[in-house]
């Protein structure tokens, strides 16, 4: 009961501190349009991209982690558990797109130089990092939360990285007239964006796939289960994650005598035992069956 409340009171934690990013986010990005617009400066204009799309990166997380508090339903009866999972693969596509426009907005920088007003990039690039700081500093204890949560804060954690190549940026101007850093600080953004990107559209796709996590083989848990006396093989093994943290687990079991129902209890309980302890799996059906006849003893689900 206790680990039940402390993780609903986690889960409100991180819900209010994401309603607190969003409004930093929208701030910054406000700010950065307008001084980009102002100053010339594509580096500028790039951050404050960026900073709207983790600004719509943080209203999805906010929006998917309300929704998985909400209760099952008849139609919904895993709830709405994957709406996490849903954000993140939403988030990491604009990432991508995003990245994709800049650099080649960036590339024809090269071949029309602009003047640059260094003075609007410094400022609001410290605003940047400071507003995106105190973002990641709230989110940063609940980072391995889940999946959503995780890529909130590695998009604010790219803003906050960005806002420092940005004030570079602005040095580098000020000090050398080096206008051409101001198209290269954007490339190092988007291959940034594009390189943690990739992580997060890769995981979340092959959730939303129902693909069984890297770790786990089916023939390996196959043959991990067979080793047990009473059982002669399993087959038929389906591994998927509803979510980042939860893994299921569904397969047939072969065992190498006619047994009650009652009988197989302690069976089903050592499979279990295995699946949970041993490979970390959360949820588990199993259908066992006698010789492979297809005469099984029912679906016993945990």
């Amino acid at each position: 009961m206790s680990d039940l409340l402390g993780s609903n009171m986690e889960h409100q934690q991180a819900h209010n501190r994401l309603g607190i990013t969003i409004v930093l986010n929208v701030v910054i990005t406000l700010a950065q349009v307008v001084g980009g617009l102002i100053s010339g400066s594509l580096a500028l204009i790039s951050d404050a991209l960026h900073n709207l799309s983790d600004s719509l990166a943080v209203v999805l997380a906010y929006v998917a982690n309300r929704l998985t508090s909400r209760e099952k339903t008849v139609k919904s009866t895993f709830g709405f558990q994957r709406a996490e999972i849903l954000a993140a693969f939403i988030n990491a596509l604009v990432l991508v797109g995003i990245s994709f426009y800049l650099m080649i907005e960036a590339v024809q920088r090269y071949f029309n130089p602009a003047i640059v007003d260094f003075r609007w990039m410094l400022w609001l690039g410290l605003l940047g990092i400071v507003a995106n700081g105190f973002s990641v500093f709230l989110l940063h204890e609940h980072k391995h939360q889940n999946l959503n949560i995780k890529a909130a804060y590695l998009h604010l954690m790219g803003d906050a990285l960005t806002s420092v190549a940005v004030v570079l940026g602005a040095v580098c101007i000020w000090l050398w007239d080096w206008y051409w850093i101001d198209p290269t600080v954007t490339l190092l953004i988007s291959i940034y964006l594009l390189f943690h990107t990739y992580k997060l559209l890769k995981e979340s796709t092959e959730i939303l796939m129902q693909f069984a996590p890297d770790h786990l083989l089916p023939e390996e848990i196959a043959a991990r289960l067979a080793e047990l006396e009473q059982v002669e093989r399993a087959y038929h093994i389906h591994i998927w994650r509803l979510t980042d943290k939860t893994i299921h687990f569904e397969g047939h079991v072969v065992i190498n005598r006619d047994l009650k129902l009652s009988e197989t209890e302690s069976i089903n309980q050592e499979l279990t035992h295995i699946l949970k302890d041993e490979f970390g799996i959360q949820h588990i059906t199993l259908q066992l069956e006698c010789n492979g006849t297809q005469r099984h003893s029912g679906p016993v689900s945990h």
